[in-house]
């Protein structure tokens, strides 16, 4: 039976006996589900052998809350003590041994060397990743012995299966466990009310939920749904979609009922009546200026149209069905799942879907968005200012969240459904003529060498302006004739609110801004490594 039992929140040990007593063979549990394991352990003590023998375990460790709350921990010493610390709690090894979520401070490949000695020491029969990204799972070496992942899979949660991930697991031939395959208690009176299911469950004698889950186990065969239960007879009814058969009938209804959920994406047309093109890449990569340029296409941009990627796919579902037969969307879509609804939609209609793909550094990128702030805003907003002016120009964003696109960013491939994709990586253009110098604060500014203007920044937080014009005065003095200005950041410490903290690039790029700059022709003092970052992504010589 492809039905199992989330443990998460689970109080009474009688609902985990009921489950199994239902044919129930998976449980699925964690390190962080605080006395999940220990009550699994003195279920499976109470039964027969061949009962206990027959029932597999998934248990997930990497979690730890230093500071009250749970959250990644993905050091191969956490993994390998939490494995051996599940083994005594349960009382054998479990069948899957899962990281419980990545760690964004430890490298993917290093959890996964923990997980594999953990199981070279007998504490796992097999590993796996649960809560991955389609990133994640595409940078995994080809021989890493990933066996199972755990996602979000349901009428709620259907970004894994728009990423491929069950795909993926086909090719692997791994096993893929679908948490929260109902969307939660809060979610589950809409399934009742939903006409689809409710017609399906009338007919088959059964519950919307029990046609739900048996629905997700027509996804692939590699699926495992693991709906949670907290009262006997809950547990007692998701087995029975275990054994609930849907006729085609059925699944051609809820097919068309939950197209996302992708049992049968619509194939690419052969004769195309129509073409779409995404123009994809992370903030910065120059999507709107090359669309822009795309003469006979209609184009439908979220930054201009408002509203969501969702609502966008939307828009291009009424644009075709209208007649239009070139369109072109660029938008972000890091993500295989975000694209994939474009895809569906495109090839419903009948139009074939293409994918440019703008490939842009993350330093290139931090250029290009100051100066767009710069061009646009004609000044460096940062604090409030900046957050304020985003809810009009959707162009203005923080550091972090860039940062965060080119760590989330799925480059696209083949499997997606594109009839080409094309790369195109980001060449810079110079308008400048000529060079300047850099310097740091805390440098003496007289061994700047005397090419041209000098720009001297740092980060001051609070610096008022009267200390401001103080410290340019003394600069001045210090290097009397020479064009001298004062680049300070004066926001608070913390996570970067501003493009102009330095290493960021947007002190140096008002500068040149305004004097006509090349940073070929320009010269860093260099004496921090972020000073020498600074210089390296801009593209200034070092001294």
């Amino acid at each position: 039976m492809r039905i199992g039992l989330g443990c998460m929140r689970l109080e009474e040990d009688a609902v985990v006996a009921a489950a199994i007593a239902r044919g129930v063979v998976w449980l699925d549990t964690a390190r962080a589900y605080e006395g999940s394991e220990e009550r699994i352990a003195r279920v499976l003590s109470s039964l027969a052998p061949p009962d206990r023998e027959r029932v597999r375990v998934v248990t997930k460790v990497g979690m730890s809350r230093p500071g009250g709350a749970w959250v990644a921990d993905g050091r191969a010493r956490t993994i390998l003590e939490q494995a051996r610390a599940s083994v005594g709690a349960l009382g054998r090894p479990p069948e899957v041994l899962m990281l419980h979520a990545p760690d964004p401070r430890v490298p993917l490949a290093t959890s996964v060397r923990a997980l594999v000695r953990a199981k070279e020491e007998g504490l796992a029969r097999s590993i796996g990743l649960s809560n991955p990204s389609r990133r994640d799972l595409d940078e995994l070496p080809s021989d890493a012995p990933i066996r199972a992942i755990e996602v979000a899979l349901g009428p709620k949660h259907d970004a894994a299966a728009r990423a491929g991930m069950i795909a993926w697991c086909r090719a692997r031939d791994a096993t893929l466990f679908a948490h929260s395959p109902l969307g939660g208690v809060a979610h589950a009176p809409r399934l009742a009310r939903d006409q689809v299911l409710a017609a399906v469950a009338a007919r088959r004698g059964a519950t919307a939920a029990q046609v739900m889950l048996a629905y997700l186990l027509a996804l692939d065969d590699r699926v495992v749904v693991l709906p949670g239960a907290r009262r006997v007879e809950t547990a007692a009814g998701a087995a029975f979609a275990g054994e609930l058969t849907l006729t085609e009938e059925d699944l051609a209804a809820l097919d068309e009922r939950f197209p996302k959920l992708g049992r049968r994406p619509p194939a690419p047309p052969v004769e195309p009546v129509a073409e779409v093109a995404i123009v994809m890449g992370i903030a910065g990569a120059g999507k709107s200026t090359l669309a822009e340029r795309w003469d006979g296409w209609e184009r439908l941009n979220r930054d201009t149209l408002g509203g969501s990627l969702a609502g966008i796919a939307k828009r291009l579902e009424a644009r075709l069905a209208a007649g239009a037969t070139r369109v072109v969307l660029d938008n972000t879509y890091l993500t295989r799942s975000a694209r994939s609804e474009v895809v569906r939609v495109a090839h419903r209609a009948g139009a074939s879907v293409r994918c440019v793909h703008l490939d842009v550094s993350l330093a290139d990128a931090r250029i290009n968005v100051a100066t767009r702030m710069l061009e646009r805003h004609g000044a460096l907003l940062g604090g409030r200012e900046l957050a304020a002016r985003a809810r009009e120009d959707p162009g203005l964003l923080l550091p972090a969240p860039l940062a965060r696109m080119e760590r989330q960013l799925e480059r696209p491939a083949e499997d997606e459904g594109f009839t080409s994709i094309e790369t195109i990586a980001f060449a810079r253009t110079h308008a400048g003529a000529t060079g300047g110098v850099v310097i740091g604060l805390d440098d003496d500014v007289t061994r700047a060498p005397a090419e041209g203007p000098l720009l001297v920044l740092g980060w001051r937080p609070g610096a008022d302006e009267a200390w401001c014009a103080s410290t340019l005065e003394r600069i001045r003095s210090a290097v009397p004739g020479r064009e001298v200005e004062l680049g300070v950041c004066t926001h608070a410490d913390g996570p970067p609110s501003c493009w102009c903290r330095p290493p960021l690039p947007g002190l140096w790029l008002a500068f040149a801004r305004r004097r006509g700059l090349d940073p070929r022709a320009s010269t860093f003092v260099v004496s921090t490594a972020s000073h020498r970052t600074m210089a390296t992504e801009l593209g200034l010589r070092v001294v």
